[in-house]
Protein backbone atom coordinates (compact mmCIF):
# COMPACT_ATOMS: atom_id res chain seq x y z
CA UNK A 1 0.00 0.00 0.00
CA UNK A 2 1.19 3.52 -0.81
CA UNK A 3 1.32 4.75 2.80
CA UNK A 4 2.93 1.84 4.64
CA UNK A 5 6.06 3.92 5.27
CA UNK A 6 4.06 6.74 6.88
CA UNK A 7 4.62 6.00 10.57
CA UNK A 8 2.96 7.70 13.53
CA UNK A 9 0.29 9.48 11.46
CA UNK A 10 -2.66 7.10 11.57
CA UNK A 11 -5.36 9.76 11.22
CA UNK A 12 -3.71 11.41 8.21
CA UNK A 13 -3.01 8.06 6.58
CA UNK A 14 -6.60 6.89 7.07
CA UNK A 15 -7.96 10.11 5.56
CA UNK A 16 -5.89 9.69 2.40
CA UNK A 17 -6.53 5.96 2.11
CA UNK A 18 -10.30 6.47 2.35
CA UNK A 19 -10.16 9.18 -0.31
CA UNK A 20 -8.27 6.93 -2.71
CA UNK A 21 -10.46 3.90 -2.02
CA UNK A 22 -13.63 5.91 -2.63
CA UNK A 23 -12.25 7.66 -5.70
CA UNK A 24 -13.08 11.01 -4.11
CA UNK A 25 -9.70 12.63 -3.72
CA UNK A 26 -10.08 16.33 -2.86
CA UNK A 27 -8.68 18.79 -5.36
CA UNK A 28 -6.71 20.72 -2.70
CA UNK A 29 -5.26 19.33 0.53
CA UNK A 30 -3.50 21.34 3.21
CA UNK A 31 -1.02 19.22 5.17
CA UNK A 32 -0.35 21.01 8.47
CA UNK A 33 2.18 19.95 11.06
CA UNK A 34 5.77 20.34 12.24
CA UNK A 35 8.64 19.74 9.87
CA UNK A 36 10.05 16.24 9.66
CA UNK A 37 6.93 14.30 10.66
CA UNK A 38 5.87 12.77 7.32
CA UNK A 39 4.02 15.50 5.40
CA UNK A 40 6.32 15.31 2.41
CA UNK A 41 6.33 11.52 2.38
CA UNK A 42 2.52 11.53 2.39
CA UNK A 43 2.36 14.18 -0.34
CA UNK A 44 4.59 12.27 -2.72
CA UNK A 45 2.90 8.94 -1.99
CA UNK A 46 -0.49 10.51 -2.71
CA UNK A 47 0.86 11.97 -5.95
CA UNK A 48 2.31 8.58 -6.85
CA UNK A 49 -1.08 6.90 -6.35
CA UNK A 50 -2.78 9.52 -8.51
CA UNK A 51 -0.41 9.12 -11.48
CA UNK A 52 0.05 5.33 -11.27
CA UNK A 53 -0.93 3.68 -14.57
CA UNK A 54 -1.90 0.30 -13.10
CA UNK A 55 -5.48 -0.57 -12.01
CA UNK A 56 -6.48 -0.01 -8.39
CA UNK A 57 -6.70 2.93 -6.01
CA UNK A 58 -3.12 2.75 -4.72
CA UNK A 59 0.27 3.08 -6.32
CA UNK A 60 1.71 -0.18 -7.60
CA UNK A 61 5.20 1.15 -6.97
CA UNK A 62 6.61 -0.67 -9.98
CA UNK A 63 5.32 1.07 -13.11
CA UNK A 64 7.31 3.81 -14.83
CA UNK A 65 4.91 6.48 -13.57
CA UNK A 66 5.30 5.37 -9.94
CA UNK A 67 9.08 5.30 -10.15
CA UNK A 68 9.36 8.70 -11.80
CA UNK A 69 6.91 10.29 -9.34
CA UNK A 70 9.36 9.63 -6.50
CA UNK A 71 12.62 10.16 -8.38
CA UNK A 72 14.09 13.65 -8.16
CA UNK A 73 16.25 14.91 -11.01
CA UNK A 74 19.94 15.05 -10.18
CA UNK A 75 20.23 18.19 -12.29
CA UNK A 76 18.68 21.56 -11.57
CA UNK A 77 15.86 22.16 -11.13
CA UNK A 78 15.69 19.27 -8.66
CA UNK A 79 12.10 18.22 -9.31
CA UNK A 80 10.33 14.88 -9.90
CA UNK A 81 11.03 13.21 -13.23
CA UNK A 82 7.32 12.64 -13.81
CA UNK A 83 5.98 15.64 -15.75
CA UNK A 84 2.65 15.57 -13.90
CA UNK A 85 4.17 15.71 -10.39
CA UNK A 86 5.19 19.35 -10.07
CA UNK A 87 7.09 20.78 -7.13
CA UNK A 88 6.62 24.39 -6.01
CA UNK A 89 9.24 25.87 -3.70
CA UNK A 90 11.11 29.12 -3.23
CA UNK A 91 14.26 29.23 -5.36
CA UNK A 92 13.88 25.80 -6.95
CA UNK A 93 13.52 27.13 -10.49
CA UNK A 94 16.32 29.21 -12.04
CA UNK A 95 15.84 32.76 -13.22
CA UNK A 96 15.82 31.74 -16.88
CA UNK A 97 12.74 29.56 -16.20
CA UNK A 98 10.56 31.91 -14.15
CA UNK A 99 12.01 35.27 -15.10
CA UNK A 100 13.36 36.35 -11.73
CA UNK A 101 15.63 35.40 -8.85
CA UNK A 102 13.50 34.36 -5.86
CA UNK A 103 14.87 35.60 -2.55
CA UNK A 104 11.75 36.42 -0.59
CA UNK A 105 9.19 33.69 -0.89
CA UNK A 106 7.53 31.84 -3.76
CA UNK A 107 6.99 34.54 -6.37
CA UNK A 108 3.93 35.26 -8.45
CA UNK A 109 6.11 34.57 -11.49
CA UNK A 110 6.63 30.97 -10.35
CA UNK A 111 2.88 30.52 -9.91
CA UNK A 112 2.16 31.99 -13.34
CA UNK A 113 4.85 30.11 -15.26
CA UNK A 114 4.85 26.77 -13.45
CA UNK A 115 1.24 26.41 -12.22
CA UNK A 116 -1.11 28.59 -14.26
CA UNK A 117 0.69 27.87 -17.53
CA UNK A 118 -0.09 24.15 -17.12
CA UNK A 119 -3.29 23.98 -15.14
CA UNK A 120 -5.54 24.67 -18.12
CA UNK A 121 -4.28 21.66 -20.06
CA UNK A 122 -4.83 17.95 -19.60
CA UNK A 123 -2.08 16.06 -17.76
CA UNK A 124 0.94 15.22 -19.89
CA UNK A 125 0.48 11.50 -19.38
CA UNK A 126 -3.28 11.47 -19.13
CA UNK A 127 -4.27 10.38 -15.58
CA UNK A 128 -3.73 13.29 -13.15
CA UNK A 129 -1.55 16.31 -12.46
CA UNK A 130 -0.39 17.05 -8.91
CA UNK A 131 1.17 20.30 -7.68
CA UNK A 132 3.11 19.87 -4.43
CA UNK A 133 3.88 23.05 -2.48
CA UNK A 134 6.77 22.19 -0.17
CA UNK A 135 6.32 25.24 2.09
CA UNK A 136 3.05 26.90 1.15
CA UNK A 137 3.51 29.53 3.87
CA UNK A 138 6.32 31.01 1.74
CA UNK A 139 3.88 32.10 -0.96
CA UNK A 140 4.04 35.86 -1.35
CA UNK A 141 0.65 37.61 -1.11
CA UNK A 142 0.74 38.19 -4.86
CA UNK A 143 1.49 34.52 -5.53
CA UNK A 144 -1.25 33.36 -3.16
CA UNK A 145 -3.79 35.65 -4.80
CA UNK A 146 -2.77 34.40 -8.26
CA UNK A 147 -3.45 30.87 -7.08
CA UNK A 148 -6.87 31.58 -5.58
CA UNK A 149 -9.01 31.35 -8.71
CA UNK A 150 -7.50 27.98 -9.58
CA UNK A 151 -8.32 26.69 -6.10
CA UNK A 152 -11.85 28.10 -6.37
CA UNK A 153 -12.50 26.56 -9.78
CA UNK A 154 -10.54 23.29 -9.86
CA UNK A 155 -9.83 21.63 -13.18
CA UNK A 156 -10.59 17.92 -13.68
CA UNK A 157 -7.75 15.57 -12.71
CA UNK A 158 -5.79 18.42 -11.10
CA UNK A 159 -4.77 18.28 -7.46
CA UNK A 160 -2.91 20.58 -5.08
CA UNK A 161 -1.07 19.56 -1.92
CA UNK A 162 0.00 22.51 0.24
CA UNK A 163 2.39 21.63 3.04
CA UNK A 164 3.06 23.98 5.92
CA UNK A 165 4.51 24.05 9.40
CA UNK A 166 3.21 27.61 9.84
CA UNK A 167 -0.46 27.63 8.82
CA UNK A 168 -1.00 31.03 10.42
CA UNK A 169 1.18 32.48 7.65
CA UNK A 170 -1.25 31.33 4.94
CA UNK A 171 -3.92 33.68 3.67
CA UNK A 172 -7.34 32.84 5.15
CA UNK A 173 -8.65 32.53 1.59
CA UNK A 174 -6.10 29.81 0.85
CA UNK A 175 -7.00 27.94 4.03
CA UNK A 176 -10.71 28.14 3.29
CA UNK A 177 -10.23 26.61 -0.18
CA UNK A 178 -8.21 23.60 0.92
CA UNK A 179 -8.99 20.52 3.00
CA UNK A 180 -7.04 20.22 6.23
CA UNK A 181 -5.07 17.06 7.04
CA UNK A 182 -3.22 17.32 10.35
CA UNK A 183 0.17 15.75 11.05
CA UNK A 184 1.35 15.58 14.65
CA UNK A 185 4.76 15.27 16.25
CA UNK A 186 6.15 11.75 16.14
CA UNK A 187 6.27 9.71 19.33
CA UNK A 188 9.66 8.95 20.87
CA UNK A 189 9.20 5.29 19.89
CA UNK A 190 8.53 6.08 16.22
CA UNK A 191 11.32 8.64 16.13
CA UNK A 192 13.79 6.16 17.63
CA UNK A 193 12.76 3.53 15.08
CA UNK A 194 13.27 5.91 12.17
CA UNK A 195 16.69 6.96 13.47
CA UNK A 196 17.75 3.32 13.83
CA UNK A 197 16.68 2.72 10.23
CA UNK A 198 19.03 5.56 9.27
CA UNK A 199 21.87 3.89 11.20
CA UNK A 200 22.12 6.53 13.94
CA UNK A 201 24.06 5.23 16.95
CA UNK A 202 22.02 4.28 20.03
CA UNK A 203 23.91 6.75 22.24
CA UNK A 204 23.01 9.57 19.88
CA UNK A 205 19.39 8.45 19.69
CA UNK A 206 19.10 8.62 23.48
CA UNK A 207 20.51 12.15 23.45
CA UNK A 208 18.60 13.70 20.56
CA UNK A 209 15.12 12.18 20.79
CA UNK A 210 14.13 14.22 23.90
CA UNK A 211 15.28 17.39 22.11
CA UNK A 212 13.85 16.73 18.65
CA UNK A 213 10.21 17.57 19.46
CA UNK A 214 8.94 14.65 17.42
CA UNK A 215 10.74 15.66 14.19
CA UNK A 216 13.04 13.21 12.41
CA UNK A 217 14.60 16.09 10.45
CA UNK A 218 15.49 17.91 13.64
CA UNK A 219 16.74 14.69 15.24
CA UNK A 220 19.07 14.00 12.31
CA UNK A 221 20.35 17.56 12.43
CA UNK A 222 20.97 17.30 16.17
CA UNK A 223 22.75 13.97 15.66
CA UNK A 224 25.41 15.48 13.42
CA UNK A 225 28.64 15.20 15.47
CA UNK A 226 29.66 18.84 15.04
CA UNK A 227 26.18 20.08 15.94
CA UNK A 228 26.03 17.74 18.96
CA UNK A 229 29.36 19.00 20.30
CA UNK A 230 28.50 22.69 19.89
CA UNK A 231 25.04 22.14 21.41
CA UNK A 232 26.49 20.42 24.48
CA UNK A 233 29.06 23.18 24.95
CA UNK A 234 26.40 25.90 24.67
CA UNK A 235 24.07 24.21 27.14
CA UNK A 236 26.89 23.81 29.67
CA UNK A 237 27.84 27.47 29.27
CA UNK A 238 24.22 28.57 29.77
CA UNK A 239 23.84 26.38 32.87
CA UNK A 240 26.98 27.90 34.42
CA UNK A 241 25.97 31.48 33.64
CA UNK A 242 22.40 31.05 34.88
CA UNK A 243 23.49 29.30 38.06
CA UNK A 244 25.97 32.09 38.82
CA UNK A 245 23.32 34.75 38.24
CA UNK A 246 25.78 37.60 37.94
CA UNK A 247 26.18 40.24 35.26
CA UNK A 248 29.78 39.13 34.74
CA UNK A 249 28.76 35.52 34.08
CA UNK A 250 26.02 36.67 31.69
CA UNK A 251 28.46 38.85 29.74
CA UNK A 252 30.95 35.97 29.58
CA UNK A 253 28.24 33.75 28.06
CA UNK A 254 27.45 36.41 25.45
CA UNK A 255 31.11 36.94 24.57
CA UNK A 256 31.60 33.24 23.88
CA UNK A 257 28.51 32.89 21.68
CA UNK A 258 28.12 33.08 17.92
CA UNK A 259 27.41 36.57 16.59
CA UNK A 260 25.20 35.23 13.78
CA UNK A 261 21.48 35.69 14.52
CA UNK A 262 20.39 32.48 12.83
CA UNK A 263 23.00 30.40 14.66
CA UNK A 264 21.99 32.00 17.97
CA UNK A 265 18.32 31.34 17.21
CA UNK A 266 19.11 27.67 16.59
CA UNK A 267 21.00 27.48 19.88
CA UNK A 268 18.04 29.04 21.68
CA UNK A 269 15.70 26.46 20.17
CA UNK A 270 18.09 23.75 21.42
CA UNK A 271 17.98 25.32 24.89
CA UNK A 272 14.17 25.50 24.82
CA UNK A 273 13.96 21.82 23.84
CA UNK A 274 16.44 20.94 26.60
CA UNK A 275 14.38 22.80 29.22
CA UNK A 276 11.21 21.12 27.99
CA UNK A 277 12.82 17.68 28.24
CA UNK A 278 14.11 18.41 31.76
CA UNK A 279 10.70 19.71 32.88
CA UNK A 280 8.99 16.46 31.88
CA UNK A 281 11.25 14.54 34.28
CA UNK A 282 11.57 17.09 37.10
CA UNK A 283 9.72 17.33 40.42
CA UNK A 284 6.84 19.85 40.50
CA UNK A 285 8.85 22.79 41.87
CA UNK A 286 11.70 22.39 39.40
CA UNK A 287 9.25 21.69 36.57
CA UNK A 288 7.53 25.03 37.19
CA UNK A 289 10.84 26.89 37.15
CA UNK A 290 11.90 25.09 33.98
CA UNK A 291 8.56 25.90 32.34
CA UNK A 292 9.08 29.57 33.14
CA UNK A 293 12.57 29.22 31.73
CA UNK A 294 11.16 27.74 28.54
CA UNK A 295 8.83 30.74 28.12
CA UNK A 296 11.75 33.09 28.73
CA UNK A 297 13.86 31.38 26.06
CA UNK A 298 11.05 31.47 23.52
CA UNK A 299 10.62 35.21 24.17
CA UNK A 300 14.36 35.65 23.56
CA UNK A 301 14.02 33.71 20.31
CA UNK A 302 11.28 36.07 19.20
CA UNK A 303 13.56 39.03 19.96
CA UNK A 304 16.20 37.51 17.69
CA UNK A 305 13.72 36.84 14.88
CA UNK A 306 11.40 39.84 15.03
CA UNK A 307 13.18 42.67 16.80
CA UNK A 308 16.63 42.15 15.23
CA UNK A 309 18.20 42.32 18.68
CA UNK A 310 21.91 41.55 18.82
CA UNK A 311 22.76 38.00 19.98
CA UNK A 312 25.09 39.36 22.66
CA UNK A 313 22.38 41.52 24.24
CA UNK A 314 19.79 38.74 24.00
CA UNK A 315 22.05 36.18 25.67
CA UNK A 316 23.11 38.58 28.43
CA UNK A 317 19.51 39.40 29.28
CA UNK A 318 18.51 35.75 28.94
CA UNK A 319 21.04 34.45 31.45
CA UNK A 320 19.91 36.99 34.07
CA UNK A 321 16.21 36.38 33.33
CA UNK A 322 16.59 32.61 33.64
CA UNK A 323 18.27 33.10 37.01
CA UNK A 324 15.41 35.37 38.17
CA UNK A 325 12.71 32.82 37.26
CA UNK A 326 14.53 30.15 39.25
CA UNK A 327 15.76 27.98 36.38
CA UNK A 328 19.40 28.16 37.45
CA UNK A 329 19.22 25.59 40.23
CA UNK A 330 17.29 23.12 38.12
CA UNK A 331 19.72 23.51 35.22
CA UNK A 332 22.72 23.09 37.52
CA UNK A 333 21.29 19.94 39.09
CA UNK A 334 20.52 18.39 35.72
CA UNK A 335 23.35 16.38 34.29
CA UNK A 336 24.93 18.26 31.38
CA UNK A 337 24.16 16.62 28.03
CA UNK A 338 26.87 14.22 26.95
CA UNK A 339 28.96 14.91 23.90
CA UNK A 340 28.09 11.70 22.08
CA UNK A 341 30.43 9.81 19.86
CA UNK A 342 29.31 8.73 16.44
Amino acid sequence: MSFDALLGQAAARDTLVRALESGRVHHAYRFEGPGGVGKELAAFRLAQALVCTEPGPFACGACSACRRALTISDRAPHVPLHPDVILIEQGIYPENVIGRDERQGVSVEQIRRIVLAQVGFTPAEGKARVFIFRRADELTPQAANALLKTLEEPRPATHFILMTARPEKLLPTIRSRSMLVRFGALSDQVLSRLLREKAVAEALIADVVPLAEGSVDKALELAEPERAESRAAFLRAVAQAVHAGTAGAAVKLAEGADSDRRATRDRLFDLASHLSALARKADPDDALALARGYETVMAATENIEMANASPAHVLTDLALSLHRVGAGEALAQASAPRTPSA
